[in-house]
């Protein structure tokens, strides 16, 4: 039975601008629902829901999916795949991301990943309010470091029975001096100076690896996900930080959780197909190392020669993760 806070928000959401299921860039399969939220610092919010449409009966699992950082929802293939294994999907462009974005923001720009609950807190309701199956949350990268946080902060809750945690952002990959100095100093003055902005650091070479214009095989926007990272906000990295930190101090996740990531991570810097073979982005023993400090029913999945975004990888090993997700989704209660 469908939930009734799923309906009265779905009625409330009628009542406003931002109610109505229109069509998505992905093709005749998608649907998108804006979501307004009260104004922040830079003016007026919203954040996206994207749904995969099917004839799957309401009781059937749901997944709401959660992008990482310069990031949005693209992977149609991951819809597909999951609709075709009899699951409802769900993703959500977070604010300041995506769909998203609104002229004059800046991108991503958070104070507090907190500032993204209400976003999952309402696509929760609307879905539940479409379906009365069991919802799992699925995270990748920065996603999977602010979903980690939501389910640490709504234990026990009956909105989602399960995490799925995509190579999450729990910790800064970067040399000595600028994870000890640089970045301490960057959250610190964070504080003070939460708009001063500093240049990006996402590897290049990872969306190299990913791009059907490059060495890859996918397609997206370099509007939405550009090569090069924009820059980012004293406030954004004091607000990953304080995540992280939290997590890493040791957290308790009530419903069962999933993490996947690669065998290994990729330093070259010079282009070759050795990219094609793990994680560009983050380094893996630190997803392992502070998963651990997870209290609660977790599930290590490494996948060998897994990209940064798992589902992104060649055929063969994106098919290991997949049939890993599958397995911990029908197995998760």
């Amino acid at each position: 039975m469908k939930t009734l806070f799923g309906l009265l928000f779905l009625l409330f959401l009628t009542e406003s601008s931002y109610a109505q299921w229109t069509a998505d860039e992905l093709g005749d399969e998608f649907e998108q629902l804006h979501i307004q939220f009260p104004d922040d610092y830079e003016g007026k919010v919203i954040a996206t829901l994207v749904h995969r449409k099917s004839e799957l009966p309401d009781s059937a699992k749901a997944i709401l999916y959660i992008h990482g950082f310069s990031d949005y929802f693209f992977q149609k293939h991951m819809a597909d795949y999951f609709t075709q294994q009899g699951f409802h999907f769900y993703a959500v462009d977070l604010r300041k991301y995506g769909r998203s974005y609104l002229e004059g923001q800046k991108w991503f720009n958070v104070r507090d990943l907190h500032e993204y609950f209400p976003e999952i807190d309402s696509s929760l309701a609307i879905i539940q309010a479409q379906v009365s199956g069991e919802i799992c949350l699925m995270g990748h990268s920065t996603g999977g470091l602010i979903t980690a946080l939501y389910a640490s902060e709504h234990q026990d809750s009956k909105a989602f029975s399960s995490l799925i945690l995509n190579s999450p952002f729990f910790d800064m990959n970067l040399d000595a001096f600028s994870e000890n100095i640089l970045v301490p100093i960057g959250e610190f003055n964070g504080s003070f100076f939460p708009d001063m902005e500093l240049k990006g650091e996402l590897p290049v070479f990872y969306n190299y690896s990913i791009h059907k214009d490059y060495y890859g095989e996918w397609d997206y926007k370099f509007e939405y996900k550009p090569l090069t990272a924009p820059p980012v906000t004293l406030g954004w990295i004091r607000a990953i930080r304080q995540a992280q930190k939290t997590i890493q101090n040791g957290i308790k996740i009530t419903q069962p959780v999933l993490v996947l990531h690669s065998d290994k991570t990729i330093y070259d810097k010079k282009w070759s197909a050795v990219f094609f073979t793990g994680d560009a982005v983050l380094d893996v023993e630190d997803i392992k190392t502070y998963s651990k400090s997870i209290s609660g029913q977790v599930v290590m999945k490494e996948i060998p020669n897994a990209l940064h975004d798992v589902i992104l990888s060649k055929s063969p090993v994106r098919d290991v993760a997949f049939a890993a997700m599958k397995a911990f989704m029908e197995t998760d209660n």
